[in-house]
């Protein structure tokens, strides 16, 4: 698990610290010139530094007189002056020019080789002062000094132009400014750097492989005990959605899963996937008290791939009747209701996109508002998108895929592989969270070799399964 700060949190963690300010910022600016180091900067390479009159310019001095002392041919363009006569930024700064790193007002761009952002910091909101936007089209690559000026460290926002870097340096744990908005797109690869400050309170956790253990199958195990997931769903045009959610859950270790789907569609669905058991359910819209006696032998159901609209009737039965693990997704989410959601007593999963969400809450698919949510229903919300979140107990943030899952019926894939996984004795927070994790796993691995289309994604997870 990595932290996921706020710049508060980040403030916080300054002041509390009992080393002394100019040596936490002696130590972020040291990491900030071997980073400048990595990205080419050696003897005779023109380096700018670009110093605003904070802390983060305070950073910027450091690394320049570092660099200077490695013979880097650097230069520090300064926005204003450090604050305060006796700022530790300012301490840096005259080290700088006693040093011999020559400093000039910002002024207008200059070639250089490398551009180190160290302007504003992780606190910066708004927009950046007219003589700093010129520089942000430089043709130089940035490194960024705790995140892109421009950049919102809170939200991942732009009011304006703001630097795009090659690099982002940071300090002791990623900022949520990070992660969201525009953040992924202007921050470029990011490194962060332990500086020696205490333990972050982390608004959000960054889910890693470990954080995304799959249970074992016993070696006596058989295909009711290895778990076993009823899908219900399935509409003509759109028969595949529940298909996919189905074989996925196959294909994430279920041992047996079963299609309800309208008894018109039964044979076209069997013939799709002769490995899934086929149920009937209704004409056109699944009947609840059938979809509910055919589902009985198994342990969860993943409810709305495919469904249709109409099924309110259908939802609210089974919202108000299973009393099992239940996956709600796509038209399953569209019929559903918050106060019936927040009714049922057994574990509930909600698998929205931005689209779904808003229409279940009129409010923007925020991880604010998912954290609402799952707070006002008990659900535990997996919020689809780039990144995607987890929230149940905690605050999961998943940024293992790209955008190369964007394509019709993937959601679906995650659907199946997150039911299979509660079935198979996961916790439903832990199982989303995994699940998630392993989904864009699967479509980071088929990137690079080819288009990613969920029936691709299908015959990839399984190398995740176990």
């Amino acid at each position: 698990m990595r932290p996921v700060i706020t710049p508060a949190e980040s403030a916080r963690l300054d002041a509390a610290s009992e080393t002394p300010v100019p040596v936490l910022m002696e130590r972020a600016g040291l990491a900030v010139a071997i980073a400048a180091a990595r990205m080419g900067a050696g003897y005779g390479t023109r380096v700018t530094v670009l110093a605003g009159p904070g802390n983060n310019g305070g950073d910027g001095y450091v690394a320049a007189r570092i660099l200077l002392e490695r013979g880097v041919d650097v230069a520090v363009r300064c926005l204003g002056y450090p604050k305060g006569d006796s700022a530790p930024n300012r301490h840096h700064a005259i080290a700088a020019a006693r040093a011999g790193v020559p400093m000039s007002p910002l002024g207008d761009p200059a070639p250089c080789d490398l551009l180190v952002d160290a302007l504003f910091g992780a606190g910066f909101h708004g927009v950046l002062p007219g003589e700093a936007i010129p520089w942000t089209e430089h043709d130089a690559p940035v490194l960024a000094v705790d995140l892109p000026s421009g950049l919102d460290g809170t939200a991942g926002t732009t009011e304006g132009p703001a630097f795009r870097a090659a690099r982002t340096i940071t300090f002791q744990a990623l900022r949520t400014g990070h992660l969201i908005g525009s953040g992924p797109d202007l921050s470029g690869e990011i490194e962060v750097v332990d500086i020696g400050l205490g333990e972050p309170r982390p608004e959000w956790k960054l889910c890693e492989d470990a954080d995304a253990p799959v249970p074992p199958r016993p070696r006596n195990a058989h295909k009711w005990s290895a778990g076993s997931v009823a899908v219900v769903g399935g509409s003509a045009g759109i028969l595949g959605a529940a298909v996919i959610a189905a074989r996925a859950s196959l294909e994430f270790g279920a041992g047996a899963v079963r299609l309800l789907v309208p008894r018109d569609l039964r044979a076209q669905a069997a013939a799709m996937d002769p490995g899934l058991l086929t149920g009937v359910s209704g004409d056109e819209v699944p009947d609840a008290d059938t979809v509910l006696t055919e589902a009985a032998r198994f342990e969860v159901m993943a409810l709305g791939p495919g469904l249709g609209s109409g099924g309110e009737e259908l939802v609210a039965a089974i919202l108000r009747r299973w009393d099992r693990p239940l996956v709600l997704d796509a038209d399953g989410v569209n019929a559903a209701t918050i106060d019936a959601l927040a009714a049922r007593l057994a574990p509930t999963i909600l698998t929205p996109h931005a689209g779904e969400f808003e229409r279940l809450t009129g409010d923007a698919a925020t991880p604010a508002a998912a954290a609402s949510l799952a707070e006002k229903t008990g659900a535990v919300v997996l919020l689809k998108g780039a990144p995607t979140f987890v929230i149940g107990a905690d605050v999961w943030v998943v940024n293992s895929g790209g955008p190369e899952l964007a394509t019709i019926g993937t959601g679906d894939v995650l659907t199946g592989m997150v039911a299979a996984l509660i079935a198979r004795g996961m916790e439903p927070e832990a199982a989303a969270r995994t699940a998630a994790h392993h989904h864009g796993r699967a479509g980071a691995a088929l990137a690079p070799v080819t288009s990613v289309t969920a029936t691709g994604l299908l015959a990839e997870i399984g190398r995740f399964a176990w």
